[in-house]
């Protein structure tokens, strides 16, 4: 086993560098930049990301370009960025050097390499923190979303997939089955708003809060109020994210116990007189949980890092969906690549931990005796 993992951490290297050099490069191509940017605020025309998605704000490097077209005025360094005719370019330069974009492209990916395996992700471009902080301002509300959304998925869908499988085909099965689609068939984030008009003061009762992961007063509670006063907050966040995992881990479960069910031990099994709940539970729940219980790592990490843009945004959850979504838009690329780094390293690591679940659950199961 030592040797299967020490080849999965060598793929590792490789996959990472690979990563990172396609985002690099597609970055290099991609239109816009943090110059632009303090340009277009400089400019007065800069915008938010939610301005983006709306699709407000215009081109606002249209117009000035057309002037400066029409003027016949070209400088070779403010004509590479759209509204930056009028500027000094000795500013420009300077936001170049600052930025690092005063370097060859080649140069700027292998020292970023080289800060990133020291674990040196320098600082947001646009926020006076470094990438670390940030990050680690964020994770609590993704690790309360993401932690506590795959343990009540799982703690709901294991039992019920369990049920469904062995009263399969039964009126149970059937209407179960009716609601696990209608509701991994809604949107999140229309459950969410439905369930703030329902539930958070929208229109009919103002029974849990909208806003936050705490209250304002949570310093001054005791601590069974805070722990009550945390879970209260994450109530509708974690219904409305975990309707569609929950729908998936049930169905799963269900035909992983099905597919045992009908195997010809479990009917050698009962041949010989073994008691039902001994053969659901002694034999088949073994089997049938391997696929469920290895994928629990991979889950919880899909779930704290991917999280829910809309969620957080429509709950006002400040976590690493958010913030990595503002990063792109805003083209911090500080923080996307680190962001980058740091998620892909986790999800090799998770699926490294994952196979090894696979061998923890079931002992028969030997990674090392085939090829990676």
């Amino acid at each position: 086993m030592a040797a299967y993992i020490l080849k999965r951490i060598l793929l590792m290297i490789p996959t990472l560098l690979g990563i990172m050099a396609i985002t690099f490069a597609i970055i290099q191509f991609a239109p816009g930049g943090p110059v632009e940017q303090v340009i277009a605020k400089l400019s007065g025309n800069s915008i938010s990301a939610t301005e983006r998605i709306t699709g407000s704000g215009g081109d606002f490097g249209s117009v000035g370009d057309a002037n400066l077209e029409k003027s016949g005025q070209s400088d070779p360094i403010t004509s590479r960025y759209r509204g930056a005719q009028g500027l000094d370019p000795e500013f420009i330069r300077q936001l170049e050097k600052d930025f690092g974009f005063d370097k060859p492209p080649l140069e700027r990916f292998f020292t970023m390499l080289w800060n990133y395996v020291r674990f040196d992700f320098g600082n947001s471009y646009f926020r006076d923190v470094s990438v670390i902080d940030l990050i680690k301002e964020k994770m609590p509300v993704s690790i309360s979303l993401g932690l506590w959304m795959t343990l009540i998925s799982y703690g709901i869908s294991i039992p019920l997939g369990i049920a469904k499988a062995v009263r399969d085909g039964s009126r149970f099965d059937v209407w179960t089955s009716s609601l696990i689609i209608v509701g991994y068939a809604v949107p999140g984030f229309l459950v969410a708003i439905l369930l703030i008009v329902l539930f958070a003061g929208g229109s009919f009762w103002d029974i849990f809060p909208l806003r936050g992961l705490t209250s304002e007063n949570f310093a001054e509670l005791g601590l069974f109020e805070k722990i009550l006063d945390y879970f209260w907050h994450l109530v509708l966040p974690l219904t409305a994210m975990a309707l569609a995992a929950f729908a998936t881990s049930t169905l799963l479960t269900k035909n992983s116990f099905l597919d045992e069910i009908r195997k010809q031990y479990v009917m050698t099994a009962r041949a010989k007189g073994v008691s039902h709940r001994q053969v659901l539970y002694g034999h088949v729940f073994r089997n049938a949980m391997l696929i469920v219980i290895a994928g629990f790592p991979g889950a919880f990490i899909g779930a704290f890092f991917s999280g829910s843009l809309l969620i957080e945004t429509i709950f006002s959850l400040d976590g690493l969906g958010l913030l990595s979504f503002e990063s792109v838009l805003n083209r911090d690329y500080a923080v996307v690549f680190a962001n980058l780094y740091i998620f892909s390293i986790i999800g090799l690591v998770v699926g490294l931990i994952s196979d090894l679940t696979y061998t923890w659950i079931d002992p028969r199961i030997d990674f090392e005796s085939r090829e990676v």
